[in-house]
């Protein structure tokens, strides 16, 4: 297929490259242009303007920060036709998704919305959750076609709605939250009666905790260095998410949004969201 790709950030990057491995034809753009770089390595095409591209693309997909985003890129931007299939994979609220669904069809644009579940190492190995979901069967066909290059097939999911593919999403970064949240405690529990980090991670084995725990020791223990796999201002931006999308309290999500807050005013939103369970450990 043609893809007009919009966003190449750390995630969009990675898909674009599994989305080129698997055979698509993928034109890219991004508002700060030198962060196309590696996906033109990678065999992408570059543009700077989108909207020219976007009458011959077989779907036009969306990888952006946020709502801002979109509405400056693509609401506003007025850059899709009528007939345009438009993947979102942004993660926005249900009440967005489906403000925007309705905004594409009112223009005869059929959208769908396709947020993965998963970092950095599981986009590379083609590996991510993905939820496809949106009002059009054919659409939903198409999208699921091309984002089953970057999906682990068992964790890709058809919905009928944008907004259930939002909450899927919410729900699955619920978990990681109130789990990093869970083993800061846990670390900060230890470290008040004299038990090491270390220890209080090796205390923590075969409990509900010890996935998130092989996941990130290492950060946690501050022996591995690499690049973030998953922010702590995009897990914020989620927390705020769920948050805003709840009629009900959501007391551990808050909590684990306090967190991420303090380690975003301490400069560390561009490090992984893991710092929470090292920082935590060590406050108050």
């Amino acid at each position: 297929m043609k893809i007009l790709f919009l966003g190449t950030g750390r995630m969009g990057t990675e898909l674009v490259k599994r989305l080129l491995g698997a055979g698509h034809e993928v034109a890219v753009w991004n508002r700060t242009l030198e962060k196309t770089a590696q996906a033109q390595e990678a065999g992408a095409n570059v543009t700077e303007h989108p909207g020219s591209l976007a009458d011959a693309a077989d779907l036009v997909m969306t990888c952006l920060f946020g709502p801002a985003a979109i509405q400056e890129t693509v609401l506003d931007g007025e850059i899709l036709p009528a007939g345009a299939i438009w993947v979102n994979i942004t993660t926005e609220s249900p009440a967005q998704v489906t403000a925007e669904a309705e905004w594409a069809e009112e223009r005869e644009i059929r959208y769908v919305h396709s947020p993965v579940v998963g970092t950095l190492a599981p986009a590379r190995k083609g590996t991510l959750g993905v939820y496809v979901g949106g009002a059009d069967p054919q659409a939903r066909e198409l999208a699921a076609q091309a984002v089953s290059s970057y999906a682990d097939p068992d964790r890709l999911q058809l919905v009928e709605t944008a907004a259930e593919a939002a909450t899927a999403k919410l729900i699955a970064n619920l978990a990681l939250i109130i789990t990093a949240q869970g083993v800061a405690e846990a670390l900060r529990l230890g470290l008040s009666n004299g038990i090491s980090a270390e220890q209080a991670l090796g205390f923590l084995a075969n409990t509900s905790l010890d996935w998130m725990v092989n996941f990130k020791r290492d950060f946690i223990l501050g022996r591995d260095t690499e690049d973030a796999q998953f922010t702590t201002d995009a897990i914020a931006k989620d927390a705020r998410l769920m948050i805003n999308s709840s009629d009900l309290p959501l007391p551990a999500v808050t909590a684990g949004l306090e967190a991420l807050s303090r380690a975003q005013q301490a400069g560390y939103g561009e490090h992984d969201f893991s710092v929470i369970m090292r920082r935590e450990a060590r406050e108050n």
